[in-house]
């Protein structure tokens, strides 16, 4: 029992100076490791949030800040600055060709309102005169028809006078010779024929 007691310390006395040997080795004590890892817990937390690291975090800020600005001054910003140039120019230019266009397009439209109001009055101007001219010659061929037909009347009318007039004079001869028959056959002498158709006039007059 003593003799196993006197081997697991014996374990023990060499373990820890392999250890002790092994910090002495890597250039430290066992009073320095001790000292590091007080040190070590006591500060706690992470660096960047260390009073003693700020200045140098505000440095390094400064400095990337300062190459930022470089950057975007010098190469980003121009860049930027000539897609919104190149992109108002677009729109611009896209704008002033609606503009053109649309002005174009109502030049045109008042043109073809202009046109056919034109075309209109001129159709209408065409119908009245040809409305006129209808007119016109209508009335000269009723003219000429009713001179025509006046013509035709007078024509027929003077026919109707000489038909009548013919008829006439051959009743006046018959009337005479029938009187001048009845004459003959009452009285048994021949009546005079100057008498006859003296007296054949009186009867007609």
């Amino acid at each position: 029992m003593a003799d196993t007691d006197n081997a697991t310390a014996a374990g023990t006395v060499e373990s820890a100076a392999a250890r002790s040997a092994l910090h002495i080795g890597q250039g430290a004590t066992p009073e320095t490791t001790t000292a590091t890892r007080e040190a070590q817990g006591g500060a706690g937390g992470l660096p960047q949030f260390q009073f003693q690291h700020w200045a140098g975090q505000i440095g390094y800020l400064l400095v990337l800040f300062f190459i930022l600005y470089l950057l975007m001054s010098r190469v980003f910003a121009p860049r930027i600055r000539r897609v919104f140039d190149e992109r108002s120019r677009t729109i611009e230019e896209a704008l002033a060709a609606a503009r053109k266009v649309q002005a174009e397009a109502s030049a045109q439209a008042e043109e073809a309102r202009k046109a056919l109001a034109d075309a209109r009055a001129r159709a209408q101007r065409t119908a009245a005169e040809a409305k006129a001219r209808a007119e016109a010659e209508a009335k000269a061929r009723n003219a000429q028809l009713e001179a025509e037909l006046n013509a035709r009347l007078a024509e027929a009318e003077a026919r109707i006078r000489a038909s009548r007039d013919s008829a006439m004079a051959n009743v006046a001869a018959i009337a005479g010779d029938i009187a001048e028959a009845i004459v003959d056959k009452l009285t048994g002498l021949a009546a005079p024929r100057e008498a006859v158709d003296q007296a054949v006039a009186k009867l007609q007059g």
